[in-house]
């Protein structure tokens, strides 16, 4: 076997270490991977091309994105900022913890597409995250309210990144059973999925502790962009 190609794991490792930019981190450690493995430049960029034409629908993100900017252009980031500041009862960390768990059940039955950082969290989750965030911290600064947008985008990710392990026909669920059916290990798809429950659940624990501790801090003035 060869484990040249493991390379590219080391190389998100630092790249994440050291606080790069994510996109630039994976694509550069595809590359890594790639030339370890003996693929010339077009190969890789070929490779690449066709995963992101046969995974991403591209014509949906062009359909897509023209309806998200006029929503936005006629106002519905202030509508949602407007409303969940008419919910009296409507709090940071609640707001985010039940977008999380719907999140991770709707990935769990397959419905990843249902949000996501352009179609949602971009036009309605972060806006409604910092009126939100302003009852807890009314006097919020750029700093406090962009820590509050990362905050959000983050909940989606994670929301959807474990519910998804849990829907038996996503394509990491099935990586998994051939790498270890290809090791002489037979494992059903429902019972890898079964497995990622856990996972799930002291993920949603996890973060939801951490919204928890952001908005305690926004309420005592501690939480402070990094200088």
């Amino acid at each position: 076997m060869n484990y040249w190609p493991l390379l590219g794991v080391a190389a998100v490792v630092a790249g994440f270490a050291l606080r790069l930019n994510p996109m630039l981190v994976v694509v550069a450690a595809g590359f890594v991977s790639g030339f370890a493995s003996g693929l010339s430049l077009p190969d890789q960029l070929a490779l690449l091309g066709k995963a992101f034409v046969s995974t991403r629908a591209p014509l949906l993100i062009v359909l897509t994105l023209p309806v998200i900017g006029l929503l936005e252009h006629a106002g519905l980031r202030e509508h949602a900022q407007r409303w969940i500041a008419g919910l009296y009862y409507m709090s940071l960390s609640l707001l985010l913890i039940c977008y999380m768990a719907l999140r991770q059940i709707l990935g769990a039955l397959g419905l990843t597409s249902i949000g996501g950082p352009a179609q949602t969290v971009r036009p309605l989750i972060a806006p409604m995250s910092e009126a939100a965030a302003r009852k807890t911290a009314p006097d919020l600064d750029d700093g406090q309210r962009e820590r509050t947008r990362a905050l959000a985008a983050a909940t989606d990710n994670v929301g959807l990144f474990f519910g998804e392990d849990i829907f038996i026909a996503f394509g990491a669920v099935l990586l998994i059973q051939t790498f270890y059916s290809a090791n002489g290990i037979q494992l059903e798809p429902l019972a890898i999925a079964l497995w990622a429950i856990p996972t799930a659940i002291a993920a949603f624990v996890i973060h939801a502790l951490r919204i928890v501790v952001f908005q305690y801090g926004l309420k005592r003035g501690t939480t402070r962009p990094r200088t």
